[in-house]
């Protein structure tokens, strides 16, 4: 019998003893580091960087899904800002049981493996031990995700040139104390202090053997680390650079949701315009320091700067953490019809010899045809799973602020072991009853859980017969079977209290600390065109940044509703030089300089279309 023969039957057994629950569990694969994996495996080769000078520093500040090739020589970490909310400065390096496609490891199981490796470039160590060389670094257990088991651990090798041989040097096993710790490790013995010397961290991580349904195993045992520095002229209590940092995401300026319809929030932008632009800072030094506040609002389809304004200088004591409520007297306002786009830039103007790189963070705040609570990232999967789950129903609570008309409901699923969630559901839309799901205004059968294809996974299902609605309203799903239907979950923004479930005749408020991603959609009818009405009219697509530097983000509207495009970008003699399946973020970092076209093909032909500029 195989090794997935054996889980299953394992994981069958156990779910016929567990009693019907809400669950949120890790990700069997991460879609976003699967399509920058797409889009590596194309280039034609990636620079090997030479042996480096100290000082060797790396805060991940530079959220590019891979470390930077630069500084690290392998790809299996996770670079994001989603899954910790106490790091040191924006950005961690996250270790846990995916590889660098974003697939769960082959060598995975409840035994425990060997999971992701972290290496550096080669440094020179050519010193004395009199030099003080020392590595330091912060690392969080579990963070916003698993927290690893006892049995689990993070563990740091030195690599020693001469010898050709790695050295355990450092180790910490499953914690339940929540944030981040520094550790400093000295680097004083001849065999490291050579030319060549190098550093990594491997997470040895293990799958739970008790989760009782193969679509509930996933991501596990995920470790955060921040602020790595390798220097010399370095002491024991020296753990942390001086620096003034962002350390957390801006998160929307609206009120009540992450994002909205346009044309719903052009009639009521004065009471769903939040007040502030809060950001949050750090000051990692152990002196005052003096830092000013500065915000910037891009409306990025007209490519103009519609607001600027700065709170002033202010003092920050040695290691306080700032939480700060921007008053921002502005709301957005564009000339668009259907949808807008703005950019919040927020930064801070520090001492000439502070560093920069996390200094600034970026938020775009977007206006479509649906409504979310969700951040677009899925750091785990929801569900109602267990014995007496067959009818279990998952709601989620909404508000048309002005009548409308309900055309589709998207749903973000997850990707399950051995595609154990693949079944069928009922699509749901209820009227409120004070404050929980009340009367069935419509119900669609027979829905199957499905992936989508953009990077945040999101699957459109169109309503056969569209809702007028005006009011408070609740979307969500009811399961045909007890099997667990792995719903993506952003564990960074929380429900309020609008999440709920039925079980046993029974509506629950929802446990879980995060938000179902699922979006009701609005407006006009959604029309699947055909491709040669499309290739007819060659909708301009939405792109930004443009200049661009490593990556351009893309807006593709309805052309995903029904197809999957393929995406070219070509140089202006007509030489195709990417070509890849759609993401909503492409990679041109191989691109030279210059004047590029972008082109969405729907079997074989142009169905949209771009220009932009590449820059370093």
């Amino acid at each position: 019998m195989n090794k997935r023969a054996l889980i299953s039957i394992i994981l069958f057994n156990s779910l016929l003893t567990i009693s019907a629950q809400e669950v949120v569990t890790g990700l069997i694969s991460n879609i976003k580091i699967r399509s920058a994996w797409e889009s590596l495996k194309k280039r034609k080769g990636v620079t090997v960087a030479d042996t480096i000078e100290l000082p060797f520093f790396d805060d991940f500040s530079r959220i590019t899904v891979y470390p930077d090739q630069k500084k690290w020589q392998d790809n299996y970490v996770f670079i994001n800002n989603t899954y910790s909310d106490k790091q040191i400065t924006l950005g961690v390096a996250t270790f846990d049981a995916l590889d660098n496609s974003g697939n769960l490891y082959e060598t995975a199981s409840s035994a425990g493996f060997e999971a992701d490796h972290l290496t550096s470039v080669p440094v020179n160590l050519a010193y004395s031990s009199s030099e003080n060389i020392f590595l330091s670094f912060f690392y969080e257990a579990g963070g916003l995700a698993d927290p690893p088991e006892a049995k689990d651990s993070l563990t740091l090798q030195f690599f020693a040139p001469s010898e050709n041989k790695w050295y355990s040097v450092w180790k910490a096993t499953g914690d339940t104390v929540t944030g981040f710790k520094a550790a400093i490790i000295p680097v004083s013995e001849d065999i490291y202090l050579k030319k060549g010397f190098q550093f990594r961290f491997i997470n040895y991580a293990s799958l739970s053997a008790g989760t009782g349904d193969p679509a509930m195993i996933g991501n596990c045992d995920q470790w955060n680390i921040d602020y790595v520095l390798l220097d010399k002229n370095r002491n024991q209590g020296d753990t942390i650079p001086a620096d003034v940092a962002m350390t957390l995401p801006v998160r929307s300026l609206l009120k009540t949701y992450e994002s909205m319809p346009w044309n719903q929030f052009r009639q009521v932008f004065l009471s769903e315009m939040g007040p502030y632009i809060t950001i949050h800072y750090q000051n990692n030094d152990n002196i005052t320091r003096n830092v000013t506040r500065n915000f910037e609002i891009l409306d990025v389809y007209k490519d103009t700067i519609v607001h600027s304004f700065s709170r002033g200088a202010t003092n920050i004591e040695p290691l306080e953490k700032v939480d700060y409520p921007a008053v921002l007297l502005y709301t957005f306002n564009s000339t668009g019809n259907d949808s807008a786009l703005f950019r919040i830039k927020s930064y801070l103007t520090t001492d000439a010899f502070d560093r920069k790189d996390n200094d600034t963070i970026i938020y775009f705040q977007n206006f479509g045809n649906y409504f979310s609570f969700d951040d677009g990232t899925a750091e785990g999967g929801y569900g109602v799973n267990g014995l007496g789950s067959q009818n279990a129903m998952v709601a989620y609570r909404f508000k048309s602020f002005i009548p409308d008309t309900l055309r589709a409901v998207q749903i973000c699923f997850n990707d399950s072991y051995l595609n154990a969630n693949q079944r069928s559901f009922d699509l749901m839309v209820w009227a409120d009853n004070h404050g929980i799901p009340g009367e069935t205004i419509y119900s669609q059968e027979e829905m199957m859980v499905k992936q989508g294809k953009g990077i945040n996974g999101f699957y459109t299902y169109v309503l056969n017969d569209p809702q007028p609605l005006d009011s408070i309203f609740y979307v969500g799903w009811k399961q045909r079977s007890q099997t667990f239907l792995n719903a993506g979950f952003d564990l960074n923004t929380l429900h309020g209290d609008r999440q709920f479930y039925w079980l046993n005749g029974d509506w629950n408020l929802s446990q879980a600390k995060g938000s179902i991603m699922i979006r009701p959609v609005f407006g006009a009818p959604i029309n699947p065109t055909s491709v040669n009405k499309i290739y007819v009219q060659k909708n301009r697509i939405k792109i930004w940044p443009n200049p661009a530097g490593d990556f351009i983000n893309i807006d593709a509207g309805d052309l995903l509703l029904n197809y999957s495009p393929v995406v070219s970008i070509s140089d202006l003699q007509g030489r195709e030089l990417i070509t890849s399946s759609f993401s909503d973020k492409i990679d041109i970092s191989s691109l030279p300089e210059g004047i590029y076209f972008i082109v969405l093909k729907i079997n074989g032909k142009p169905a949209g279309y771009n220009r932009f500029i590449k820059t370093r």
